[in-house]
């Protein structure tokens, strides 16, 4: 936080507004603001990964001792219902969530399963296949890539 009398930072400013449109989200959705939610929501976008239900609740048990597994869990799957956060499509694996709202793509490693963000602006546009878009709604177009990162990819050599 800023010191007293000193103008509040630009992450201090963003961050804030995430909340505060977090907390609109919620309302518009006829859901309780309560300070789980808004613990859950704020791990969430402070994690610089891609977290799992299970890694969310670990951190969150220190502040909540008696928060449980499942609240956590039903917690994030609202927040991607209610578009507060994305559940990250991938294979075989834990859902991993993530509380970044701008469009982005995903590049999962299947060595060490980290998810890293990237961004290409093309993905964003994405055209739907008419045999596609005349039988079904789209809601969602997603690009998720999966390989060996460059970690894993140097410890193989």
């Amino acid at each position: 936080m800023s010191n007293r009398g000193e103008e509040p930072s630009q992450s201090e400013n963003q961050s804030q507004g995430k909340m505060d449109a977090f907390q609109l989200r919620c309302r518009k959705a006829g859901l309780k603001v309560t300070p789980q939610r808004v613990a859950v929501y704020k791990a969430l976008i402070e994690s610089k990964e891609h977290p799992s239900t299970d890694v969310l609740w670990r951190k969150l048990r220190k502040t909540f001792p008696n928060i449980s597994l499942d609240t956590v869990n039903r917690t994030l799957l609202t927040l991607a219902e209610i578009g507060a956060a994305f559940v990250v499509e991938g294979s075989g694996d834990v859902k991993r969530f993530d509380g970044c709202l701008e469009s982005h793509q995903h590049f999962k490693c299947l060595k060490c399963k980290k998810i890293i963000d990237f961004h290409h602006k093309p993905f964003d546009s994405i055209t739907v296949p008419r045999n596609i878009s005349e039988k079904y709604v789209v809601l969602k177009k997603t690009v998720y890539l999966e390989g060996i990162c460059d970690l894993c990819r140097k410890r193989r050599t």
